[in-house]
Formats: structure tokens, C-alpha cells, sequence
């Protein structure tokens, strides 16, 4: 049968994003837009006294109905199971309107911004609904999104900024700010000046992004003694809260970065290497293969992560969310003023 070409160019004009290779992260939104009334009107929604009733609840109700339905109604949208969806409003006498927030939280591999706009539109709808019997000089405005959080994108704040209240509600810009943070790689060819490193670079500038302050970064062949030397020094001498060990945890035959962690830690910290590991085969379907892994050098958590950049990236976004929590528990656990005992 002859294909129609122009038929098949028509169908493929559109399609829903592939999210299949993409990490479940913590998504959250907050929008906002505001409806004008007339002086009845506004006068009937404050008192409860509009003659359909009382618009605010029923405006509430009609904004998680919209959030939860928005993919029935955007046809590229996915749909997302939704953990929360609030809707919260403010009076503004001197303009005589209302203005209406809807923030939304999903644990998925796509934004929830298009979950908050849909409820805010269908909440700032049924206000007017509402309200048409009593005014019909009624107008919506400034309907736009607030923040967002999740996936790569990390957290995204209106230029025109946001109120108070959303910001305490967003994760810290600079989580590591205050900290000391080390940068070491392991890779026979860099050392050697076979190729240049980028791994090292590439972390060290994730970490000042973060707010952490660098203290020094090196970089290594993949020798076991030289590596486990290397770690003592800057953990003695420098005394970082953190360093990321990029290199030199796959299955190959000089592959030893695990090994050496496990002899010049205290104690392994094997639950974050199984965390990256899972994580990773959103990406990969080879990522069990990775030996990734960490562990308490003295007072300074050390992080084992794979050797490429793009895979550094990856890691330091699963950890990030957590990161500077996790080193503050750590400290709480006595770490900080410990002995130096796994250092020799």
C-alpha cells in the first residue's frame, strides 16, 4: 500500500515529551492570577453573600478538580499522580479583587507547573461564575506561574520575584554554603596528560554553585596506595566536609576506588552508593555494573561517583537535594570533633 506522505508529515507534528529515561524527582509549583470585581460583588464575596453562594470553598474545590484533571484537558500533558494540591486567596480592597495561589507537589519525571496554572484558572472561573449575577465588569488578570522545583532544571523563581511565603517553601539556593568541599579524581590517562580531566572542573564548579567553598582538587592515577594516600592527606589537611571521588568504581581490572574507601573509612555508608546506583538506571540499564559507594573519613564524608562528566552531572543531581542536610546530621553525630583514628 502506498504511504501518503503528507498524511504521515500531519501526524507526526506533535507528540508527548519521552519521559521514559527520566528521574523521579520531588516537583513542586506554585502559581498565581487575580479577578477583578465589580463593587457588589466584591462586597457579596467577602460577606458569603453572593447569590449562588459562597464562592471561596467552592473555588477551592474547583482548583484541585482542574489540577488533577489538567492532562484530560492539555492534550500533551502527562498524566501525573498528584500528592497535593492547595489553593489559598488574599482580598485586596483597594482594587477590589482577589487573588488566588495554587500550589502543586508530585513525585514524577515532569513538572506540575501546568497542574497550578489549570487550578488557578478554573478557581479564578468559578469565582466569576459566581459573581456574574451580581456584576458583569469582571476581568482576570495575571495569571502566571510563581516557582518550580524539581528535575534539572533545579528551582526556577519568577524574575519579577515572589512573595515571602514561597520562598520558604522552596529548597536553599546554596545548600553546602559555609561548608569546605574537595574535588578528586582517579583516571590513569589524565594523570599521564594522556587527555585532559573534565570530571574534575565539572564537580568543582557544581560545588561552588552550591555555595560550598573548594578547598583543593586533585587528581590521581588509578593506584590503590596512591589514591589511599591521597585521601588521608586532603581529609588531615584540609579537613573537608565533603569530597567527591570521581573515578575508578566500575568493574574493570583498575578499578579499585571502593576497596580503598573501605580500607581508609571508619565506617561505610553503603546506602548511598545502593541510593545512586537505583537512580542511575533511570539513565542506564547497566547501572548495577557501577561499584559506586561512601563512607567517613574522620569528619569528612567521602563520596565515590563514576568517572565521566556526564555521569558526575547525574550523580550530583540525585544528591543534591540532600546533601548539605545529610553533612549537617553527620556533624550531629559527633563527627566533626572525632578522633582521627581511620587516619594513619
Amino acid at each position: 500500500m502506498k504511504k501518503n506522505k503528507t498524511t504521515e508529515k500531519a501526524l507526526s507534528q506533535y507528540s508527548m515529551i519521552d519521559v521514559g529515561r527520566k528521574r523521579p524527582t520531588r516537583r513542586y509549583a506554585v502559581a498565581t492570577g487575580t479577578i477583578y470585581l465589580g463593587r457588589k460583588s466584591f462586597a457579596g464575596l467577602k460577606e458569603k453573600t453572593l447569590p449562588k453562594g459562597d464562592a471561596l470553598p467552592m473555588a477551592e474545590i474547583a482548583g484541585v478538580m482542574a489540577a488533577k484533571n489538567t492532562a484530560n484537558v492539555l492534550p500533551m500533558c502527562h498524566p501525573l499522580p498528584l500528592e497535593q494540591v492547595v489553593l489559598s486567596s488574599r482580598f485586596d480592597n483597594k482594587s477590589r479583587s482577589l487573588q488566588v495561589f495554587a500550589e502543586v507537589l508530585a513525585f514524577a519525571k515532569t513538572g506540575v507547573e501546568m497542574e497550578a496554572l489549570n487550578a488557578v484558572q478554573a478557581a479564578l472561573l468559578t469565582v466569576w461564575d459566581l459573581a456574574k449575577g451580581t456584576d458583569a465588569d469582571l476581568e482576570i488578570g495575571g495569571v502566571r506561574l510563581l516557582a518550580k522545583t524539581g528535575g534539572k532544571t533545579g528551582v526556577w523563581v519568577h524574575p519579577e520575584g515572589v512573595p515571602e511565603w514561597v520562598k520558604s517553601r522552596l529548597p536553599p539556593e546554596a545548600p553546602l554554603k559555609g561548608k569546605t568541599a574537595a574535588v578528586m579524581v582517579m583516571s590513569d590517562r589524565a594523570s599521564a596528560k594522556i587527555y585532559r580531566d573534565e570530571t574534575g572542573p565539572v564537580i568543582e564548579d557544581m560545588l561552588a554553585e552550591a555555595g560550598a567553598e573548594v578547598c583543593c582538587r586533585a587528581l590521581v592515577p588509578d593506584d590503590p596506595h596512591t589514591i589511599a594516600e591521597k585521601i588521608k592527606s586532603i581529609c588531615a589537611e584540609r579537613r573537608p566536609r565533603l569530597l567527591i571521588a570521581a573515578g575508578g568504581t566500575g568493574p574493570g581490572p583498575r578499578d579499585s576506588t571502593p576497596e580503598v574507601l573501605a580500607e581508609v573509612c571508619e565506617r561505610m555508608l553503603d546506602g548511598l552508593g545502593e541510593f545512586l546506583r537505583a537512580q542511575s538506571l533511570y539513565y542506564t540499564d547497566t547501572a548495577w555494573l557501577s561499584r559506586m559507594t561512601a563512607g567517613m573519613c574522620g569528619a569528612t564524608l567521602v563520596v565515590a561517583f563514576p568517572g565521566s562528566p556526564k555521569a558526575v552531572r547525574e550523580c550530583w543531581d540525585m544528591i543534591a537535594p540532600f546533601i548539605g542536610d545529610a553533612i549537617d546530621k553527620i556533624e550531629k553525630q559527633g563527627h566533626r570533633t572525632a578522633g582521627r583514628k581511620g587516619i594513619k
